[in-house]
């Protein structure tokens, strides 16, 4: 690999790791100046949170709902204009979720997140995981194996 390729893949894979740490920190100035524009799709929910207000105010409602929310990276896989990080989300339902009362209980998801890139600055975090995985975990959906 040419060394302009290996240098922008190592600035990359350094901004996507402060990025992430800087979310478990709950560091949310830092997470944003790792975007060259803010910009988080959530596939599951269907959500988009497009420039800072918007995106601080997903950090505000996620962590009020989970206020430990953290991830833990597994792994991370490059592409021409990627990052992709593979990592467990991680948090307690402690604050209400889309209406939802605190259930008090914990959740772990296996989620893959791209990391979008223009440069070496992130222009968009794409975010999949199995809702239903969380929301069974929070005892809030049947566990549909359960013959109970």
């Amino acid at each position: 690999m040419p060394e302009a390729e290996t240098t922008l893949r190592d600035a990359r894979e350094a901004v996507v790791r402060e990025h992430m740490e800087s979310e478990n920190r709950h560091d949310f100035d830092a997470t944003l100046a790792t975007f060259s524009h803010p910009r988080y799709e959530i596939i599951p929910t269907a959500q988009v949170h497009d420039g800072p207000e918007e995106v601080m105010e997903y950090f505000r409602a996620s962590r009020a709902a989970f206020p430990d929310q953290r991830n833990e990276l597994i792994a991370l896989h490059h592409a021409d204009d990627a990052v992709i990080a593979e990592f467990d989300l991680l948090g307690t339902h402690r604050g209400p979720l889309f209406g939802i009362p605190p259930t008090g209980r914990s959740f772990t998801c296996r989620t893959v997140a791209l990391f979008l890139f223009a440069g070496d600055r992130i222009v968009c975090e794409r975010v999949y995981f199995d809702s239903a995985t969380i929301l069974r975990q929070l005892g809030i959906t049947a566990d549909p194996t359960d013959a109970t």
